[in-house]
């Protein structure tokens, strides 16, 4: 019996753009069917975002309604993960679609350096988004940038801010950020081990780097993301025709590592969900 591993796909994100690649889809209806075709080829968890029809970003809660409501529809059991990421929002409207109740959302415990600007998550405002995070029953995903926000979510945890065991993605590859750089992921993996035991982990490389983080991630026994939102490319000279094509690659490559990617049912174990 192999181990299982969550694919998770991040279908849009705020940056790509059609002019990127073709494939990035914008409308509630685009997403919702390129989110099904990933379903299909072994995604187990969305991470979503939302756009505008002229492809701009935004935390518009009506969107994310008809988004996480067709998504629902087609991929029975698929984890929902919203974004409350900054890119798309400030100050309180990052949460606007929390009471939705989305399965999961994403939450940065810390401020770091983007490729133009500071990812900016002031200790006040992380302590609001995870109580109404907690408010709701929504499990947090910790997106690690930098080491400290680890240790950030494993304070917020034990001071009972955030439900456990902690769920992480070890971000890597963001301009200004951290790099990607294989002794600082193998610190991250035995930190993580130290300090959070219980914690289920994913690798996340951005670019070119998306491959190495699967390759990392899988030799250490954690999770995978893909998607178009990270990375629009096959190989340097190949667009990713969909967001399934790179899902089905990262469904491959777990054979490689006696893994097999994770039924929604399997994954909702793993990350201690209720079932669908």
């Amino acid at each position: 019996m192999t181990t299982p591993c969550i694919i998770t796909v991040a279908i849009t994100g705020s940056v790509p753009k059609k002019s990127d690649n073709p494939a990035v889809p914008v409308t509630v209806s685009e997403q919702v069917e390129s989110t099904h075709a990933a379903f299909e080829a072994g995604a187990a968890l969305a991470h979503l975002h939302v756009r505008n029809d002229d492809g701009s970003t935004t935390s518009d809660p009506e969107k994310f309604g008809r988004l996480i409501e067709g998504i629902r529809a087609h991929c029975p059991g698929m984890i929902v993960q919203v974004s409350t990421g900054g890119r798309s929002g400030t100050g309180e409207e990052r949460g606007a679609m929390l009471p939705l109740k989305p399965d999961m959302a994403s939450l940065s415990t810390g401020s770091c350096n983007f490729p133009t600007r500071i990812y900016e998550n002031a200790p006040s405002f992380v302590t609001w988004l995870a109580g109404l995070m907690k408010e709701h029953r929504i499990k947090p995903e910790i997106e690690v940038f930098d080491l400290s926000m680890l240790f950030k979510a494993v304070e917020m945890e034990q001071a009972g801010e955030i439900v456990g065991p902690l769920h992480v993605q070890f971000v890597m590859g963001v301009k200004n950020a951290m790099p990607v750089d294989r002794e600082t992921f193998d610190f991250y993996v035995r930190t993580i081990r130290r300090l959070a035991p219980e914690a289920t982990w994913t690798g996340a490389g951005i670019g070119r780097h998306q491959l190495t983080l699967h390759h990392w991630s899988l030799e250490h026994g954690g999770h995978i993301r893909t998607g178009l939102e990270d990375n629009v490319r096959l190989d340097k000279d190949t667009l990713a025709p969909s967001n399934a094509a790179l899902v089905e690659r990262a469904a491959t490559l777990c054979a490689e590592y006696g893994r097999h990617p994770a039924t929604p049912a399997e994954a909702r174990a793993l990350l201690r969900l209720p079932a669908a």
